[in-house]
């Protein structure tokens, strides 16, 4: 019987490998491939050479990390908050469901959208004019890039806080309090702890896309924002030097493994402890 059931699963785990291999692997592979082909589709490591030895290419990289960071802390400051509040709310259910709402409206509605509100004639600028600020060039500025990217990363934050938080045995916490611990206490030291893994979880969630931002920086940041996504852009699209792009593309997913593997180590540890 048990020889049967693994031979009727096959067939599924043979799609699911497929998949993996014809829309994971290979676009890696050919990504990696492209990367050792100068524009004249010579081989080459001048690609590489030029990445490493280029204080343009380094500044893009910090960069990168710089406002992945920054949308990342701002986005964790906001979301935990918020987890922590909805897990005491009535029709939890429903609230998730308004947070989970945005992420199905198209990302470039979205930006038209913050572009309308950060503009000039914007509700912003008409609420500052109001209130006898005047106006202000709130578009095309890094805040209206690291607040946009925050906002549209704030769902992808939320969602594995709030499953954490909710998992928690509430007797523990009614033990912390019966022990002598306030409030505050109680959420820094017993809370907090227990829902690390959703905070990594968030973590990854966010720094890992906010690395690759390359349509937001945009159309929000007007080109004045430039991160390893846009100059990935820029050379598939406009200097058609793929050889170069898929080098950037491919430090790019080196990033992002190293991220991986360090949230995902530490989470191993707290297990292990």
């Amino acid at each position: 019987m048990t020889t049967l059931t693994k031979t009727n699963r096959l067939p599924y785990f043979s799609l699911y490998f497929l998949w993996i291999g014809l829309f994971v692997i290979a676009p890696v592979a050919l990504i990696v491939y492209q990367s050792f082909f100068g524009i004249d589709h010579s081989l080459t490591l001048s690609n590489y050479r030029t990445y490493l030895s280029s204080s343009v290419y380094l500044r893009m990289t910090f960069n990168s990390f710089w406002f992945a960071f920054l949308i990342t802390v701002l986005t964790l400051a906001i979301s935990y908050p918020t987890a922590y509040f909805l897990t005491k709310l009535e029709h939890r259910q429903l609230w998730i469901l308004l947070i989970i709402l945005p992420t199905w409206i198209n990302l470039l509605l979205k930006a038209y959208a913050f572009i309308g509100i950060f503009s000039q004639s914007g509700s912003v600028n008409n609420f500052l004019t109001f209130i006898g600020v005047g106006p202000q060039q709130l578009l095309f500025t890094n805040t209206s890039f690291i607040l946009v990217a925050a906002y549209i990363q704030i769902p992808f934050m939320i969602l594995p806080i709030y499953n954490s938080l909710v998992d928690i045995d509430p007797a523990i916490i009614n033990a912390s309090h019966d022990l002598g611990a306030n409030n505050f206490q109680t959420l820094w030291r017993v809370i907090f702890p227990m829902s690390i893994n959703g905070v990594r979880s968030g973590v990854q969630a966010v720094f890992i896309p906010s690395l690759s931002l390359f349509m937001i920086t945009r159309l929000i940041g007007g080109n004045k924002v430039i991160t390893l996504g846009t100059a990935i852009e820029e050379h598939f699209m406009t200097t058609m030097n793929w050889g170069m792009g898929s080098t950037i593309g491919v430090v790019l997913i080196i990033i992002m493994f190293i991220t991986m593997a360090l949230t995902a180590g530490g989470r191993k540890g707290k297990a292990k402890s």
